[in-house]
């Protein structure tokens, strides 16, 4: 994996007990780095994320150990993690506890938008890094950005880039958006109407379903969809995790397909897949920030990751282990966790692993570029082994798959 040159320091004790100091004269907030992971370990996004999302980045710690030995700016490297429960109120005093109480010098993941955006918040206040995995909306590296916010993995315009402006031009040009109602889903029905009107196509109904949809019942906007004006030849679905199960089953149930209406995924993870296998997904195309299986590099990781947990990486999975790589890479080559001079260090800085390729932190809005690929579920008859469920099509290179920095972003 390649990374940040290191820098070579010396632990010593600090003279009034000031903690790890480099050589170089900076040194340690505390005697320890602390990473905190926040997620939904319970909830809709508990499979895509969870608690893997934890062992992900507990083997970049173990990675990072390993590389540097004994020349590492610290050996005490821990893992504090929380659930959010998808509720933003909960994320925000979560994030405050981690930096105050339990001294967390860097939050990973935080699905959910609304939660993700108010971690942002904290973050700001609080001078200490955010690196966001499993959250969508642009408004991160837009409205809401932040010099100790960075936004890693994908987000709204790359999903719609793909695979709004694919599917108008290659299945249908009228669209119905079904959307779980909160700033994930608003963001999305957005940005993807954006992309199917740009592609020639329109958008001819669009519905809000609550978020979190805890009854599973999306029955009357699919039994809806048949009965626009025009019809549409796209379902686009924009619910994710354990919703969008629940919306494909019912989509099947109702033989959508038979009635002239493909179906559009704006989000799909490996184990989305896996849920409700190949079968009830064969054809279908989406956008995808990382596929364990596309070449040995990711396999390679995969097949650690399986050994630990019993499961193939998602991409938030792959991400997280990135993220906190990269982030103690910077650790390691400032020789300092000050939050203010690793970011100096992050901003600009290219980066090829096994999560991003062709992969920058952009120093203007802190968006995370990398290639993303264009993706479609194999009909089970191809499927010669578990979890390879997926062919992509193509690769979208990094300076095409992302917007460009956003005015409304003030660092």
């Amino acid at each position: 994996m390649a990374a940040a040159s290191a820098v070579v320091v010396l632990l010593v004790a600090g003279c009034g007990g000031g903690g790890p100091q480099s050589s170089g004269g900076q040194k340690l907030t505390g005697d320890r780095i602390v990473l905190g992971v926040l997620n939904d370990q319970s909830g809709a996004y508990s499979e895509l994320s969870g608690k893997n999302s934890v062992k992900a980045v507990e083997l970049a710690v173990a990675d990072f150990k390993a590389k540097y030995g004994d020349r590492a700016v610290t050996r005490n490297i821990s893992v504090e993690t929380a659930d959010h429960q998808n509720k933003p109120d909960v994320a925000n005093s979560k994030a405050a506890e981690m930096y105050d109480r339990r001294g967390v010098d860097l939050i990973l993941d935080v699905p959910t938008s609304s939660a993700a955006l108010k971690v942002a918040d904290v973050a700001k206040e609080k001078r200490k890094l955010y690196f966001n995995i499993g959250a969508a909306t642009t408004d991160l590296t837009g409205k809401s950005c932040n010099r100790y916010t960075f936004h890693y993995a994908y987000d709204t315009y790359m999903l719609a880039n793909g695979t709004g402006k694919s599917t108008t031009e290659q299945i249908g040009k009228n669209w119905y958006i079904l959307y779980p109602n909160y700033a994930f889903g608003q963001d999305m029905e957005k940005s993807f109407s954006t992309a199917i009107t740009q592609a020639g196509g329109a958008v001819v109904g669009r519905d809000g379903a609550p978020f979190p949809n805890t009854a599973g019942d999306y029955s009357t906007y699919l039994l809806k969809a048949p009965t626009l004006k025009p019809k549409p030849d796209v379902l686009g679905t924009m619910q994710a995790g354990a919703e969008l199960v629940n919306v494909v089953k019912q989509y099947n149930e109702f033989k959508l397909r038979d009635k002239g209406i493909g179906l559009a995924v704006g989000l799909m993870f490996i184990t989305d897949i896996h849920s409700l296998t190949p079968a009830a997904l064969a054809g279908t195309t989406y956008t995808d920030a990382w596929y364990w299986n596309f070449d040995q590099r990711n396999r390679e990781f995969a097949d650690r990751f399986r050994a630990e947990t019993g499961t193939r990486p998602s991409f938030a999975h792959a991400a997280n282990y990135s993220a906190a790589s990269q982030y103690l890479e910077a650790v390691q080559a400032a020789g300092t966790d000050d939050a203010d001079t690793v970011v100096g260090g992050l901003e600009g800085k290219t980066v090829d692993d096994v999560f991003l390729r062709n992969g920058k932190i952009r120093a203007e809005d802190h968006r995370v570029v990398h290639d993303a690929y264009l993706a479609q579920v194999k009909p089970a008859a191809e499927v010669t082994e578990p979890w390879d469920y997926v062919k992509v099509l193509k690769t979208i290179p990094a300076a095409e798959a992302f917007r460009a920095p956003s005015p409304d972003c003030a660092l």
